[in-house]
């Protein structure tokens, strides 16, 4: 019988992924906090059931062990209904409650109650977090090259942020402002802004699609989001009308890294052409860069960062 939660573990206490869950492969765990559209592993099995689930459809047999990999909500809809661990329950955030729309989440009234009552308030908890130069980024994140982060979460729908490098040069801010949940904001245009003092900046929207939430505690205190940029910084929620090819344009991974690792440069390029080389604190990028080398101007670190 199948069954969720098996008490087999990764060495490193990571949660199995969702086709182990269902029975599909032995051994998988998963890396990425459930952000399937990341996974590499995902798009290769989804690619391999649909080739089987063909060669059954033309009265073929898909041979080998490959041939007997099966989608894993097949899998989990040939149980009993009540048997059935809703995807939820599998990614850990509910205690078991049963799938009864086989696995069409966009036709599920609970996932929308979900998705209204608790995810648009649920705190986005990094699992693993790359340091480049002390500028913090954690692994399954997308990063615009305007340092606005992308958490995937359900159905095409994003959470969107400013990434911790952005919270260091531009340091605390006094407000956040994004626009009203309906709007509609567009890849690489402005879609919020920032503001300290009498300075502000737009900062880039790196998907487009329609607000379905907002982070209003941010405005009017908006430097909470620099000690948690990743989870009670957030700043909106978009519901990414083309969010594949959106995401194309975006970075992750050793892409983030490498691009960081320039953006560093880049600031310490600044900070020497107005101070010299001791200026830089041992290769780490310190907090609020504008704040304690104003000279260096902000619309300056608007324009090389947030291009805007």
């Amino acid at each position: 019988m199948i069954t969720t939660r098996q008490p087999i573990r990764s060495p490193h206490d990571a949660p199995q992924c969702i086709w182990m869950q269902a029975g599909a492969v032995r051994h998988k765990f998963c890396k990425f906090d459930f952000e399937c559209r990341a996974c590499q592993f995902d798009k290769a099995l989804r690619r391999i059931s649909a080739e089987n689930k063909t060669l059954r459809q033309q009265g073929r047999v898909p041979q080998g062990n490959r041939g007997k990999i099966a989608f894993w909500y097949d899998q989990l809809n040939a149980l009993p209904l009540g048997k059935r661990p809703c995807i939820h329950h599998m990614k850990g955030r509910i205690g078991f409650r049963p799938c009864t729309n086989e696995y069409q989440c966009s036709d599920c009234e609970f996932d929308q109650y979900f998705q209204d009552e608790f995810t648009v308030r649920a705190v986005v908890k990094p699992v693993s977090v790359l340091d480049i130069a002390g500028v913090k980024i954690p692994q399954g994140y997308y990063l615009h090259q305007g340092h606005a982060w992308v958490k995937i979460e359900e159905n095409s729908e994003v959470r969107i942020g400013l990434d911790d490098f952005a919270m260091r040069v531009f340091g605390p801010l006094d407000r956040i402002a994004s626009p009203l949940v309906g709007k509609v904001v567009n890849q690489h245009q402005a879609g919020m802004s920032i503001h300290r003092g009498e300075h502000a900046a737009d900062v880039l929207s790196p998907v487009s699609g329609i607000v379905t939430a907002i982070n209003s505690s941010l405005r009017e205190k908006g430097d909470l989001a620099k000690d948690h940029p990743y989870d009670d910084g957030w700043i909106l929620r978009v519901h990414a009308k083309n969010l594949r090819q959106d995401l194309k344009a975006l970075r992750i991974g050793s892409e983030t890294e490498t691009f960081m690792e320039k953006e560093v440069d880049r600031v310490y390029a600044l900070i020497e052409a107005q101070a010299g080389p001791l200026a830089t604190d041992g290769g780490f990028l310190g907090n609020d860069l504008f704040g304690n080398m104003p000279r260096i101007g902000w619309d300056t670190l608007k324009k090389h960062f947030l291009h805007t």
